[in-house]
């Protein structure tokens, strides 16, 4: 825990000013001007400043964390704003640590930020995680959660870890000495494609809110050294029920990275433990996971096509046939007037497509993650000239029809 090594040393002295504006905290016994002090001598790693990491920072700042090291490369989109409040309209394009520092610097001076402009990776994880006492988790992919514990573990440092999809969250503390890691409740990542990102599958703008506070809370408690923070505990929120579960975490003894006799003594390619590509361009995390399918040729066998052939195709009606595999509440805010078959729906819906076996037939969805997985599918029933539309509708409205609505 931090606790111990903040004791090891000179606790840094509050101003008059820090002293007023910590006031509601220094009444608290649990607090006191000992624990506003450690506070102030803590430095604490957010992996991220996005959806989870937004209300996580900027409640450590407001709570007088003195040094917040923020590590991401991404830029702010006007899709962000929705839940990444950290951020705002007038930082669009920013990047997104230099978004995120003007927000903790006009919300407290009091408090550092340090600027990790970089994608997280095995060769620079453990040098960024040495300074810092606590690892606060808020990344939304699998390879990164997996960097992080490994990490952690390897590093000694607790992760005060969070996840969401849709309306769905989970929070707790791993890789503590007493506790599990990430790796004891999921020994191995899902199959790649499996779990959507939250730019495919959406997510409630509020909910981010709820579960990075949840996890703010928790490296205020590791820091202070009060309370039971969530170690073993493994806690479940449902937003639309409004329910909060609790789920008791074992430590594995046999866990390759935590456990008795660890195999995994360093870190390793974590994409290709997770099965999925590298990104091929610096830019959004979501985005850059989205193009993944549509830069290659070829995928999977399944030719990808680019929105500029397929406009070209259309334009001079050639026989071509487009699907659209999206949900059916995605069409209204942007379609290319294809018929529509959820791709949940495709498989025992494919006999609705008998006539068009023999066709060209060109798959979307809205970036050409989904489509890609209906390609396979369609191929799989015998369709002998099936595309994916590289891309989806963001491509065409990028590079087609700059008047479609992006989301």
């Amino acid at each position: 825990m931090p606790t111990a090594t903040m004791n090891e040393v000179e606790l840094p002295k509050l101003s008059n000013d820090e002293i007023s504006r910590y006031s509601r905290h220094l009444i608290l016994p649990e607090v006191g001007m000992e624990g506003q002090q450690k506070l102030k001598a803590a430095r604490v790693l957010c992996v991220g400043t996005g959806g989870l990491g937004a209300p996580l920072a900027l409640y450590l700042a407001a709570a007088g964390v003195g040094t917040m090291g923020l590590i991401d490369f991404d830029v702010v989109d006007a899709s962000n704003l929705q839940r990444q409040i950290i951020h705002s309209t007038e930082t669009v394009g920013m990047l997104k640590v230099d978004s995120a520092e003007k927000m903790l610097n006009g919300l407290n001076p009091y408090m550092k930020v340090v600027k990790h402009n970089t994608m997280l990776t095995s060769a620079n994880a453990l040098e960024i995680f040495k300074d810092y006492d606590v690892i606060a988790d808020g990344t939304d992919n699998f390879q990164t959660r997996y960097l992080v514990n490994d990490a952690c573990v390897l590093t000694g440092k607790p992760n005060a870890y969070g996840s969401i999809f849709r309306f769905e969250g989970q929070a707790s503390v791993f890789a503590t000495k007493e506790g599990p890691c990430y790796r004891c409740l999921y020994p191995e990542p899902p199959p790649p494609g499996l779990v959507p990102s939250c730019a495919e599958g959406g997510v409630l703008g509020i909910l981010p809110g709820l579960v990075g506070i949840i996890q703010a809370t928790e490296v205020i408690k590791l820091i202070l050294g009060i309370g039971e923070p969530l170690v073993g505990r493994l806690l479940l929120v449902d937003a639309l029920g409004m329910n909060f579960r609790t789920l008791k975490l074992r430590k594995n003894p046999d866990c390759p990275v935590c456990g008795t006799h660890p195999t995994v003594t360093e870190l390793i390619d974590y994409d290709q433990f997770c099965g999925v590509e590298k990104p091929k361009s610096v830019g959004p995390l979501e985005v850059a996971r989205d193009k993944a399918v549509g830069d290659a040729a070829v995928v999977d066998g399944i030719p990808q096509i680019s929105v500029e052939e397929l406009k070209r195709k259309l334009d001079a009606k050639e026989d071509v046939f487009v699907l659209d595999v999206r949900e059916p509440h995605e069409y209204p805010i942007a379609n290319l007037g294809a018929p529509l078959i959820p791709l949940g729906e495709l498989e025992k819906r494919v006999g609705e497509l008998a006539a068009q076996k023999d066709r060209e037939v060109v798959v979307h969805c809205r970036s050409g993650a989904r489509s890609q997985k209906a390609a396979l599918i369609l191929k799989n029933a015998g369709f002998k000239n099936v595309e994916n539309l590289a891309g989806g509708v963001l491509a065409w409205a990028d590079k087609i029809d700059p008047t479609m609505p992006k989301y």
